[in-house]
Parts: C-alpha cells; sequence; structure tokens
C-alpha cells in the first residue's frame, strides 16, 4: 500500500511578493529550495497562516539570497504581502519504504532566512 508523506516543509515564510499577471507558481528564493530540497517545478501546497487559505501550485526559483516568497498567477490574489506560509511537498512511499525517510522542516526568519533545520524520524507503529 502507498502511503503520502510530508516530504518537506519551509515554515513560517513570508510572503514579499504577489504578481497577479505572472502564468503562475511561486517563486523560492533558490536556499531556501535547496535546503528543503525542493526542486524547481515539484508540486507545493501553501498553507496560509494568516489568512487560512489553502492552495496548491508549483514552485519556481527565485534569486539566491533573496529572501523571497513570491506568489503569482492566480495564487496572487489568495495570498498578500507580509502573510505568513508554510510550504509543503509530499512523497508516496510503500509500506517497507517509510522506516527510512526523513522529512525535512526548515524554518524561517521574518526575513526568509532559515535558522534552523530539522530531519524528523518516522517512527513505527511497533
Amino acid at each position: 500500500m502507498k502511503r503520502e508523506m510530508m516530504g518537506a516543509k519551509i515554515h513560517g515564510a513570508h510572503v514579499t511578493h504577489v504578481n497577479l499577471h505572472y502564468e503562475g507558481s511561486c517563486a523560492i528564493d533558490q536556499n531556501l529550495l535547496d535546503a528543503a530540497g525542493i526542486l524547481p517545478y515539484e508540486r507545493v501546497h501553501i498553507y496560509n497562516v494568516t489568512t487560512g487559505v489553502r492552495l496548491d501550485t508549483y514552485a519556481i526559483p527565485a534569486k539566491r539570497g533573496s529572501g523571497s516568497i513570491g506568489m503569482n498567477g492566480a495564487t496572487a490574489r489568495l495570498e498578500h504581502i507580509e502573510d505568513i506560509v508554510i510550504i509543503v511537498t509530499y512523497v508516496q512511499f510503500e509500506d517497507e519504504e517509510i522506516a527510512s525517510h526523513r522529512p525535512t522542516v526548515v524554518v524561517v526568519d521574518e526575513h526568509n532566512r532559515p535558522v534552523k533545520t530539522l530531519h524528523h524520524t518516522i517512527r513505527s507503529k511497533s
């Protein structure tokens, strides 16, 4: 049986810009993508802590070290500058693969700089 598990999370990011007239996506500072292990064009779920809005789109790289978290296209109607968001990816595993999975959580400050990176362990039911 396949299970869907959190793969990576960027926690507490602040939206820095919105651009309604862009083709779509979420622009994320390349340093944060690297720290979380998120690839360009990978599906991401955006959970807006400020408004409660939840949506999904795909990640694109923003300038390395810029601290950018940009909401483009239709997402720009749902997110606002300075909103606090959580950006999450999910991955699918067979049961026997789960024990070796270590989800990554990158906690950021108010300037979207990483302050802590965690690698969680999945505990078995036994």
